[in-house]
């Protein structure tokens, strides 16, 4: 441990950076699985907008194809 960091008394994983005052955890996998829940909530949002998006477009075109429809029927 350089002295740069101090250890954060109750948790072996995590230091303090006498700087920055920045808590760090030096626990690679936590970071990796933490790093992987981030990723994954993002691909839900994105697939969720992509969704969103595709279902605004189908009711758009259900609008036109119901105007064409009124536009047939009154002719």
């Amino acid at each position: 441990m350089s002295t740069q960091y101090l250890k954060v008394e109750g948790h072996k994983d995590l230091v303090r950076d006498r700087n920055s005052k920045a808590i760090i955890n030096h626990n690679r996998t936590a970071y990796e699985v933490a790093k992987k829940r981030a990723d994954e909530a993002q691909r839900q949002r994105d697939e969720i907008r992509n969704t969103t998006r595709e279902i605004n477009i189908l009711k758009c075109e259900m609008h036109e194809i119901k105007d064409m429809l009124v536009e047939l029927i009154n002719r």
